[in-house]
């Protein structure tokens, strides 16, 4: 184990880096000049080296190795001025895609692009056109590693803790210190000495040169400890030698620069340097020590010892943990600086080395294998997942193979069957894996839907496997999988196919729709027979599912018994691909119940807590019978808190479909205070659960605030309360003692805010009347008016809602006199309602619909064509004859109350559809979308055209580098509105990769701001996901890519 307070010192948001190379001499004489180096000859090397360090503002585009997506400052230094070569550390280079800037001192911006990376110490280099720097005088920094010596005084320039420029001064305090430990699962450097200093570097200046007063460069900052001033810096000796390849290969290059190859080999065997005292505890001989004592140089205080084999490499059943090196090719070695160039001058050939294991001496002869080989550069990418082969960085760390299927990012599909990162894939579809290309293979023959199961390895728990079930996603909620391959000519990583055409992976999945039943089905039949199962069927399961339920259910209540095969449990992931309508989390649990269920057509009602938004995928548990479906979304409602989901009764079979049923519905007569209910819901283990209770409250409203990012809550709602229930995480119905459905019993979201700034989410139950479900579920089946939409095989329209877009509030009729309601009024309210005795106010109007700018907040809502209205089934009454009269324009006739008078008012209603939001564009990185009924709930939209709304953005993009974030509109780009998607669309096909572009943008608080980014087409091309309600499937289309024409 190593220190866990030391850190990375590198990038500039939290990470910092740590790098370490080779050995140091430790015998360098310190010249006198350095101890009377004056303040004059300080400012003369500071006015040299600062030109030459430039900040470094890099964006890892995918998680990789050891190295996750996002975006950072670090340093970096000029090193090579006519070939512009910049040298940092590795970690900010990244082993991985990586974007990067470097910004000047006089604050002129380049392109840089990785040009190579150490694969074990903490140093890479970039590349830029040194032509492109025009206004600037500035010089390279020399490299002198044997001028580091304990004593020497040093200053450290760099981007520290986000400046662009800052000096820290210290003193060399150690030369031979230990390789920091950073990480055990990230990256850490080893088999090299680290310098010491007392200089208290922080995030940002990872890659700052460490300098002497002579402005040479004597190490290069890597890391630091956070529990004190301590730096960590890295030897230079190795990135000379890696310079030094660097600019001799490029003598040959004519017009463009192209890859250097620097060779590296190892042993994949870790060593420490420890003292003799120690090696003669490990069973170093005396003998043998007096031998190594001569042969070394004068001061030497140890040897190295083997501090572990990665297995399967050439040191592995040869090397052993305790092992003292004593000879390599007959030459005592002793520092890890001759160690390693010994194996650099070495790859592909054998080594003789000479070590003592507990007193005993021994031979060995060991091929020096290829560093580079055991290093990816490849990655492949499906469903958001990046899987490659498992690094010698990682390797060492798991202490597995190299070369085994690691998963670096798990991506939607993995992440669905709770596949971690740092996965080793082992099995999958019933085939073992061992490599990249065979998981390929695998994948490439499925179709999409498919369920399979995988099994991996983690390396914490490294000897058992772990066995799930993968879901092969059905809709396109990602890219076809690709493999990127590096290339190190133009620091690109470069993506092609990873499956061929007729790969039944890249259907689209409407075949599958096709094949299903076209033809409609009259419902009204069925619809007067759910609830109703044909009991012959049940006879034949005397031994089955019949029998278990039975014995399960004895001490029951009939409440219990009736409702159990009418529930489902749900499980919904969200694509972070689509995170759309703010909705809080990937993953969601719930109970639903069954109120249809027919040959050709099951629905499920659950709560919108449980099924926030369309563009997921949602799995159905059945109580009734042991099988799990898949289910799609087909209505939510746009105010009430429940959604609609669709299954196909013929994927339970003969036996599911005939155990299954629908409940009975009973919305009428509307529960009252003190009268007896059972709440009866499914457990995790899909355990019915129930017991009695009595309501307290038939009609309490919701006040809900709004959450920090905007996202559903239930409004104008009464829901129903209890005396008792089974705590805030327990979902499912409300029954009589005979187990009809007389509410359901659902999820709420809320968010608990403390202070100013801090905010936690929460969720609470209560009873949602079954009247609104069952006036809807009447539509679909008669035959709405709506828009078509595809269920298992068959079209069938939705129906439309029609709702007053103003959210309102109950006020007592006591507190409304005092606003000087009067008596009239307040006698013809309690006249209509006794019991409730309110009267709604408004709250405020949702932006862009026809109430606002006609109702104002505090307007009190007195009746509606001349009828007192007192709660808000009344609105929705309303609302809802106006779709069955023909002479009206769709306006209500209201009265309402506003600062003493009273005002007749003719306010029009909105017409909304259950289909949610369908349609999202990723543009650099950032989800954008129409703005969502939460966000108008604001009341506000910007004045220049409603602009498109920026939902989420992806770490790692380009608008994570520049800071376009979520929840604000996009109302201009390059000076064009863009006032809605499609406007957006035409606006951002116009524009190249590579283009900076200007962007204008509102914040949902009303502050407008203008920022720069630059399109990146490579790694994110600009892509729109739809719902096609003629498939049911949501379908991904490229807008505009580098190797896409624009469609």
């Amino acid at each position: 184990m190593g220190d866990p307070v030391e850190r990375l010192g590198s990038e500039a948001l939290d990470s910092a880096a740590a790098v370490k190379t080779d050995d140091l001499c430790m015998e360098i004489d310190p010249p006198f000049q350095e101890n009377v180096a004056t303040a004059e000859d300080w400012r003369k090397a500071l006015n040299k080296v600062v030109p030459a360090v430039v900040v470094l503002r890099t964006t890892a585009t995918r998680s990789f190795d050891t190295e996750s997506a996002g975006s950072s400052y670090a340093t970096g230094f000029i090193v090579d001025k006519r070939r512009g070569i910049i040298l940092t550390n590795r970690h900010v280079v990244k082993p991985g895609p990586v974007v990067a800037e470097a910004m000047f001192l006089n604050r002129e911006e380049v392109p840089v692009h990785p040009i190579y990376r150490d694969p074990v110490h903490d140093f890479g280099f970039f590349r830029y056109d040194p032509g492109a720097i025009q206004f600037l005088n500035y010089e390279e920094i020399p490299l002198a590693p044997e001028a580091a010596c304990v004593g020497l005084e040093i200053r450290v320039v760099g981007n520290d803790s986000g400046e662009k420029v800052s000096i820290l001064a210290g003193t060399l305090a150690r030369l031979d210190r230990d390789a920091p430990h950073y990480s055990k699962d990230g990256y850490n450097d080893f088999n090299t000495f680290y310098m010491q200093a007392a200089s208290g570097t922080k995030g940002g200046s990872s890659g700052s040169p460490v300098i002497d007063w002579q402005g040479r460069a004597v190490a290069l900052n890597a890391g630091s400890k956070s529990s004190s001033a301590s730096a960590f810096f890295l030897p230079l000796e190795r990135v000379v030698r890696a310079l030094r390849f660097l600019q001799k290969g490029s003598e040959t290059f004519v017009d463009k620069w192209k890859a250097v190859s620097i060779p590296r080999g190892t042993l994949q065997v870790t060593f420490l340097h420890k003292g003799f005292d120690e090696t003669r505890r490990l069973g170093l001989k005396s003998e043998t020590e007096q031998i190594v004592r001569h042969a070394s140089p004068a001061g030497e205080t140890g040897m190295l010892v083997v501090d572990s084999v990665v297995p399967g490499g050439p040191g592995y059943k040869n090397l052993e943990p305790g092992d003292v090196l004593v000879r390599v090719n007959g030459e005592v070695i002793t520092q890890f600086l001759k160690l390693e160039t010994l194996l650099d001058d070495s790859v592909n050939k054998n080594i003789e080395l000479q070590i003592e294991r507990g007193g005993t001496s021994k031979s060995l002869t060991l091929l020096v294998q290829d560093l580079h080989s055991i290093t990816p550069d490849y990655f492949f990418e499906v469903s958001g997942a990046v899987i490659h082969p498992l690094s010698y960085q990682q390797a060492r760390n798991f202490r597995f193979h190299c070369g085994l299927v690691y998963v670096a990012q798990p991506g939607y599909m993995l992440f669905r069957a709770v596949v971690p990162r740092h996965s080793i894939i082992k099995k999958f579809a019933g085939e073992e894996i061992s490599c990249i290309e065979e998981l390929i293979s695998v994948l490439s023959k499925l179709s999409r839907g498919a369920r399979v199961p995988l099994e991996y390895i983690s390396y914490m728990d490294r000897h058992r496997r772990k066995s799930v079930l993968v879901t092969v996603d059905r809709h396109e909620w990602y890219a076809p999988p690709q493999i990127y391959t590096r290339d190190d000519s133009t620091g690109l990583w470069i993506a092609k196919p990873a499956f061929q055409h007729d790969s039944p992976f890249l259907s689209s999945g409407v075949k599958d729709v096709e094949n299903l039943p076209a033809q409609p089905v009259s419902l009204t039949s069925e619809h007067a027979c759910r609830g109703h199962v044909c009991e012959d069927s049940n006879l034949e399961l005397v031994d089955g599912v019949t029998s278990m339920e039975t014995n399960s259910a004895a001490n029951a209540s009939v409440a219990e018994r009736v409702i159990e095969p009418t529930l489902v449990m749900f499980e919904v992931h969200v694509p972070p691909s689509c995170m759309l309508d703010g909705v809080h989390s990937q993953h969601f649990f719930g109970t639903g119940v069954i109120i249809y269920h027919s040959q050709d057509m099951g629905l499920v009602a659950v709560d919108k807590n449980t099924v926030a938004i369309s563009a997921s995928d949602v799995v159905l548990s059945f109580a009734a019978f042991p099988v799990e479906i898949p289910g799609e979304v087909v209505f939510l409602h746009p105010v009430h808190n429940y959604a609609l989901i669709s299954y196909d009764p013929s994927a339970l079979g003969p036996v599911g479909g005939s155990v299954v049923r629908a409940a009975e519905l009973l919305p009428e007569p509307a529960l009252c205070r003190g009268d007896s209910v059972y709440l009866v819901g499914l457990s995790r283990s899909l355990q019915a659960t129930s017991r009695k209770s009595v309501v307290t409250n038939p009609c309490a409203a919701l006040n809900i605030g709004s959450a920090d990012s905007p996202r559903y809550r239930a409004t104008n709602m009464e829901v129903i309360e209890l005396d008792t229930d089974f705590g805030s995480t327990f979902s499912g119905v409300l029954t009589d003692e005979q187990g009809r459905v007389r509410a359901i019993w659902g999820s709420f979201s809320t968010q608990l805010k403390f202070g100013c700034s801090t905010s936690e989410d929460h969720q609470f139950v209560r009873g949602i009347p079954i009247y609104a479900i069952s006036q809807v579920l009447d539509k679909i089946v008669s035959g709405a008016n709506g828009p078509p939409l595809l269920i298992n095989g068959v079209k069938r329209p939705m129906p439309l809602v029609r709702i007053l877009e103003v959210e309102l509030y109950p006020t007592l009729l006591s507190k409304a006199r005092s606003f000087g309601l009067s008596d009239d009024w307040i006698q013809a309210l309690v006249k209509k309602d006794p019991v409730r005795r309110q009267v709604l106010r408004v709250k405020g109007c949702l932006a862009g619909s026809k109430a606002e700018n006609l109702l104002e907040q505090g307007d009190m809502v007195l009746a509606i064509n001349k009828e007192p209205v007192t709660c808000f089934r009344d609105i929705e009454n309303a609302c809802q004859a106006l779709d069955k009269s023909n002479d009206n324009d769709g306006k209500l006739h209201l009265t309402i109350f506003r600062q003493g008078r009273e005002v007749e008012l003719f306010v029009g209603t909105d017409v909304r559809d259950g289909n949610g939001t369908t349609r999202a564009i990723n543009w650099c990185g950032c989800i954008v979308q129409d703005p969502h009924s939460a966000v108008r709930a604001l009341g506000f939209l910007p004045e220049e055209g409603h602009g498109v709304y920026v939902a989420r953005w992806c770490h790692g993009s380009p608008v994570h580098r520049y800071g376009l974030y979520a929840l604000q509109w996009i109302v201009e780009i390059n000076g064009k509105p863009t006032p809605n998607l499609d406007s957006f669309l035409e606006v951002t096909k116009e524009l190249e990769h590579g283009e900076f572009v200007r962007v204008r943008t509102i914040h949902l608080n009303g502050k407008p701001r203008v920022l720069t980014l630059k399109q990146d087409l490579h790694y994110w091309p600009t892509w729109e996901l739809r719902f096609d309600p003629n498939t049911a499937l949501w379908h991904r289309n490229i807008i505009k890519g580098l190797n896409c024409r624009t469609v």
